[in-house]
């Protein structure tokens, strides 16, 4: 059967939504006439959002009082389905969050989750697809059985594109009493402090590796990112030895950017960095191995040692300002 309704985990972000709720939303129009958002916090004020990317009813859980979204929000959906029965599929962000609701939700509807999916589509129910052995090889699958399919999606996978629907209708939607489960608060939560744009938006995103040979020479990275108003990302190879934290990180354990332009400076191009950036529009490549693996998707490629070609690129880019 052709899909019908479909539900999107949104995520709030300041005032608005996250950037991948927002891609769901937009996606999960073209799939099911009836698509519906869950979120929490102030819903009143996103219904209108909710409404221009695609859903017609916005279900809010309301504040958490503190509480972090896993167990009321899991709690919520359940007691919804239970109330106006359960749609066709969940559609649900690849964050810590996102990641949390989907775990508990299975456990309390005894339904398994399909996670890291970058594809859906509908051929006769929702058939997700999802990238293997490091992105070479693509897997479809399918959910049998009744009870809605829960499916965890990656980032960037499709586009965020704004539908001038009208204001969604916000519902109330309670998590009731949660038991010991809901006990727990978050006591502090701090910030990781950040100049320019988020790597995940950033149109611009200049990344290194270790081809830069020491951590110091990271500042490079950072300066270069500057001078363009993009965001500073890095392989894992240079996460994993303390160079720059793990925000940073891009590929397949990091975060996946599709920016107008991504700068590798000193990055080999291991297929799991690849399959968190090879969706970027322009790909420059910067690394004095001409074999390097990542000149195979790179737009341009410069062979050169990324300590003279960066300093000449930063001092053209003042130069021109």
């Amino acid at each position: 059967m052709a899909l019908t309704t479909l539900w999107v985990v949104v995520e709030p972000s300041s005032d608005s939504f996250s950037t991948t709720s927002l891609e769901l939303l937009s996606h999960a129009r073209t799939l099911a006439t009836n698509v519906a958002a869950v979120t929490w916090g102030d819903g009143e004020s996103l219904g209108a959002q909710a409404g221009e990317y695609g859903a017609t009813t916005l279900y809010n859980v309301g504040p958490l009082d503190g509480a972090l979204p896993g167990v009321p929000v899991a709690a919520a959906i359940q007691a919804l389905i239970a109330a106006v029965g359960a749609p066709d599929a969940l559609l649900i962000p690849n964050s810590y969050d996102g990641r949390d609701i989907a775990g508990r939700l299975s456990a309390r509807l005894d339904r398994p989750v399909l996670t890291n999916a970058t594809g859906l589509n509908d051929d006769g129910g929702l058939v997700t697809e999802h990238p293997v052995f490091g992105g070479s090889l693509t897997v479809r699958a399918k959910f049998t059985g009744a009870g809605p399919g829960i499916v965890v999606v990656r980032a960037k996978s499709f586009a965020a594109e704004p539908s001038g629907g009208s204001p969604a209708t916000v519902v109330a939607a309670p998590a009731g009493d949660t038991g010991a489960s809901g006990s727990a608060v978050i006591v502090v939560s701090h910030v990781e402090e950040r100049t320019g744009p988020k790597l995940e938006d950033a149109t611009v995103v200049v990344s290194g590796g270790r081809g830069l040979g020491e951590a110091g020479a990271y500042e490079l990275i950072e300066e270069l990112a500057k001078l363009l108003h993009g965001a500073a990302g890095a392989s894992r190879a240079i996460v994993d030895a303390g160079w720059v934290p793990y925000s940073h990180q891009v590929g397949q354990t990091g975060k996946t950017v599709k920016p107008l332009v991504y700068l590798a400076c000193g990055i080999s191009g291991a297929t799991q960095h690849m399959v968190g950036m090879k969706g970027s529009k322009n790909i420059v490549a910067i690394n004095k191995d001409a074999d390097a693996p990542i000149f195979q998707i790179a737009d341009l490629g410069i062979v050169g040692d990324v300590h003279k070609v960066l300093p000449a690129l930063i001092d053209a880019l003042k130069a021109r300002s």
